[in-house]
């Protein structure tokens, strides 16, 4: 299962996420919308491929890169099930407080 914290942890591989949204893109095209290096983009590039988020494939000489749409969904809903949980934890711990009368109505 891809680390999509690891993959969304850096503002340049969410703003390289955000440009595939709108299309394929070349690797080159990707380098002149930042002000970083080359070698720079081709880090964040690795590791979006590392946790499966984006594609590769060679067309030429040009490397063309694309959204892992199917890895995207699988990530965005295993993340949803995760705060899922954290918040059912959190309102069962409310539940029980409130239950037990652990607090007190500042009028009373």
């Amino acid at each position: 299962m891809p680390d999509i914290y690891r993959a969304l942890g850096d503002s340049t591989r969410r703003r390289i996420l955000s440009m595939l949204k709108q299309g394929n893109k070349t690797q080159k095209e990707i380098v002149d919308a930042f002000d970083i290096s080359q070698p720079a983009i081709k880090k964040h590039l690795t590791i979006l491929l590392e946790e499966r988020m984006i594609s590769e494939r060679l067309n030429g000489k040009y490397r063309i890169y694309s959204l892992n749409l199917s890895i995207l969904q699988t990530a965005y809903q295993e993340m949803l099930h995760y705060i899922g949980e954290l918040l059912d934890e959190q309102l069962i711990s409310l539940k029980n407080y409130v239950e037990k009368g652990e607090f007190r109505d500042e009028d009373d």
